[in-house]
C-alpha cells in the first residue's frame, strides 16, 4: 500500500466523518434519494473508495500542532445529536413518508454512522484532559446507552487489554455473535466494580454510574414522552444496533492477541503487537483515526490526528482490509476464521517483548 507524502489536514478528517451524518440527517428530513445515499455511503461505498484507493496516511511529525481538532470533535458530537433526533422523528413516522425499504435503509445506516463514527470520535474524548470534552465524549456513549463505556473503557479496557481479564479483548476462535454479550455484561460489571474500588479510596467520590444508567433511562422517557411509545422501541432498538458495530471495532482490534506473563505473574507492558491496526486512507478519515489503534493504547491522551503508525516497526499486526470490511467479516464466524486465525498465531508465535 502506497502511503502519502504528506499527512491529511484537520479539516479533511471532518469533512469525511461529517458527510455522512449530514446526508442521511437529509433524508431523515426529506426522504427520498437522500436516505439511500446515506445508508449506501456508511454500507459500501466508503469501504469499497478505501479498498481500491490503496492509499495510507503518513505519520504526523512529533509535536506537530492540530489546530481545531477540539473543534472538529465537538461539532461531530453537535451531529451525532441531531442525525440521532431527525432519524428517531423520522422512524417514528412524524417524518417525510418513508417506505418500508426506506425506513430500513434510514435504520441501518443511522446506526453503522453512530456505533462507527459517534464511537470513534466519543472514543477520543473520554480520554481528555478537558472537562468539556470528557463531557462532551460521555454524553455520546449515554444517548446510545452505553454510558459504562467511559468507566470501563478507561478503567479496564486499557488496564487489561490483551488479557483475559478485559472482558473486550476478543479471544482467538471465539465469534463475533458470543463475544458481544459476554464482552457487554463483563464490561458493565467490570466498570461498576472499578468505579467502586476508586469511590473506597476516595471518600465522597460519586459512583458515575448513576449517570450513566440514570441518564440511558431519561433519554428513553424524554423519546418516550415527546415522539411517544414507539419512537421509544426504536430508540432501543437503534441503540443496540450501534453498540453492536461499536463492540465490532473492539472485536476486530484486539482479537486473538494475548501479552506474555512475566516471571513475576504480570503481564508484559502493551505495545503495538497487542492491537490491530489498518492504514487505510478513507476509513481514517471518517473514524478519526481510530485505526491507528496501537498508539492510542500506548499513548491514550494523544490526541486523534498525532496518531502514529509507525509501518516500519514489523513484525506487528496489521490487517489485510481497512477497519469497516473486517467488522463485515467478522459477522461471518468462518470466514473471518479463515482470514484471522493464522495471523493470529503468527504474532502469537513471536518472543515477548522487551
Amino acid at each position: 500500500m502506497k502511503t502519502l507524502s504528506r499527512p491529511a489536514p484537520v479539516i479533511a478528517y471532518g469533512a469525511a466523518a461529517l458527510f455522512p451524518a449530514l446526508v442521511l440527517a437529509a433524508g431523515a428530513l426529506w426522504g427520498g434519494a437522500w436516505v439511500w445515499v446515506g445508508f449506501l455511503w456508511v454500507a459500501g461505498v466508503s469501504q469499497s473508495i478505501d479498498t481500491l484507493a490503496a492509499r495510507a496516511l503518513p505519520d504526523p511529525p512529533e509535536g506537530a500542532a492540530h489546530l481545531g481538532a477540539d473543534a472538529v470533535s465537538l461539532v461531530l458530537v453537535a451531529a451525532h445529536l441531531m442525525l440521532l433526533v431527525l432519524a428517531l422523528r423520522a422512524l417514528a413516522g412524524a417524518g417525510p413518508p418513508l417506505s418500508g425499504a426506506a425506513h430500513a435503509a434510514l435504520f441501518l445506516g443511522t446506526g453503522m454512522f453512530m456505533g462507527q463514527v459517534s464511537n470513534a470520535n466519543a472514543h477520543e474524548l473520554i480520554h481528555r484532559g478537558s472537562r468539556l470534552l470528557f463531557r462532551a465524549g460521555a454524553l455520546v456513549y449515554v444517548t446510545l446507552l452505553f454510558g459504562h463505556h467511559v468507566s470501563a473503557h478507561r478503567l479496564v479496557h486499557h488496564r487489561h487489554v490483551a488479557t483475559d481479564a478485559d472482558p473486550n479483548s476478543a479471544r482467538a476462535g471465539e465469534s463475533f455473535w458470543r463475544f458481544f454479550p459476554r464482552a457487554w455484561a463483563g464490561s458493565f460489571r467490570a466498570g461498576l466494580a472499578a468505579e467502586k474500588a476508586l469511590a473506597a479510596r476516595q471518600p465522597g467520590r460519586v459512583n458515575p454510574y448513576r449517570w450513566w444508567v440514570g441518564g440511558g433511562l431519561a433519554c428513553v422517557a424524554l423519546v418516550a414522552l415527546t415522539l411517544g411509545p414507539l419512537a421509544a422501541l426504536i430508540y432501543l432498538g437503534l441503540c443496540l444496533y450501534a453498540q453492536m458495530q461499536l463492540m465490532l471495532s473492539d472485536y476486530v482490534q484486539h482479537y486473538g492477541l494475548r501479552r506474555a506473563r512475566r516471571a513475576d505473574g504480570r503481564p508484559e507492558p502493551v505495545d503495538a503487537r497487542h492491537s490491530w491496526d489498518a492504514p487505510h486512507l478513507l476509513s481514517s478519515l471518517m473514524l478519526v483515526n481510530a485505526p491507528r489503534h496501537s498508539d492510542h493504547h500506548a499513548h491514550p491522551a494523544r490526541p486523534w490526528p498525532a496518531l502514529r503508525l509507525d509501518r516500519a516497526a514489523l513484525p506487528r499486526p496489521l490487517l489485510p482490509w481497512s477497519l469497516p470490511v473486517m467488522a463485515a467479516i467478522a459477522l461471518i464466524p468462518p470466514l473471518w476464521r479463515r482470514v484471522m486465525d493464522r495471523r493470529v498465531a503468527r504474532m502469537q508465535a513471536l518472543p515477548p517483548g522487551p
